[in-house]
């Protein structure tokens, strides 16, 4: 599965600081109100050029390697735009799980679209790059960013937001996944319910960063997948100064001001069930 030449690029997590959802829109996406922080935890996308088509690779089983995957979408926008190149191989080295709300075919995609860049020297201007990862996902266009910002309307407006807060994340993700669409689903947000105007927050110290912590999504699971509340309350024991969800789940993640805290805290966690524990800090 090694691609032999071309570029790589490693494609960062996300954790969501703060998500709201609001009102369904006409063309069937809800809008949100979210501050996004990419983390250390990494996929690898490799990207060559290819006699035709679009090839992708994954040592990830549970990863679709169609036209459905977005690194698929991401090539054929770009090489549609671009008129070249004829052809390529995207490989994926995945560590970042799937189906648990922390932006990984999402942060592949992005990472997708720096690669063609790099192989053809294709530069679009940064309206058309963002217009071109929003067709690929919501989530694209954050990552196209590299740094915290808020995103609102269906995760295409973006807003970069000062940040001034280091810390290290313990991130768990439960033996499942959950899905995007049922969560919204289970959420029943009507067609009226519209975002007040809001002030871009800022997050100089941790007296701004704890108090945001907050997801819908957990109340949306909460009856389902009470396992997401009881590994909050761990990492809470075990000296996280805030804890919640990522996206839509499955992933918990609890918040530590230094790389000592966090580690001691992965000692105490239970591994029971199948769970993956990760430590990242932001980026």
């Amino acid at each position: 599965m090694t691609a032999t030449s071309g570029f790589s690029f490693l494609a960062p997590a996300k954790l969501n600081i703060s998500l709201k959802v609001f009102g369904k829109r006409a063309d069937g996406y809800h809008n949100i109100r979210t501050v996004m922080v990419p983390v250390s935890l990494y996929d690898e996308v490799s990207v060559e050029e290819a006699e035709s088509g679009i090839r992708v690779e994954s040592d990830d089983p549970a990863v679709p390697v169609d036209d459905g995957n977005t690194c698929h979408r991401a090539a054929a926008l770009f090489m549609e735009w671009a008129g070249e190149p004829k052809g390529v191989r995207i490989c994926l080295r995945k560590r970042i799980p799937v189906e648990a709300g922390l932006g990984g075919g999402s942060s592949d995609a992005a990472a997708t679209l720096k690669g063609m860049m790099a192989l053809t020297g294709r530069i679009p201007s940064p309206e058309t790059l963002l217009g071109m990862a929003a067709r690929v996902g919501a989530d694209v266009p954050f990552f196209t960013m590299g740094r915290p910002a808020v995103a609102e309307g269906a995760g295409e407006r973006l807003t970069p937001v000062e940040w001034g807060v280091p810390f290290f994340s313990l991130i768990v993700k439960p033996p499942f996944g959950l899905s995007t669409r049922e969560g919204y689903a289970m959420l029943r947000r009507g067609t009226g319910d519209d975002p007040p105007d809001a002030r871009v927050p800022a997050f100089r110290g941790w007296e701004d960063l704890v108090p945001a912590v907050s997801n819908d999504f957990e109340a949306a699971w909460g009856n389902t997948r009470p396992e997401i509340g009881e590994i909050k309350r761990e990492l809470l024991s075990a000296g996280a100064l805030a804890a919640g969800l990522s996206g839509s789940g499955s992933a918990v993640f609890g918040l530590f001001g230094g790389a000592k805290a966090a580690l001691d805290a992965q000692g105490m966690l239970s591994r029971n069930g199948g769970r993956r524990i990760f430590v990242a800090q932001n980026i």
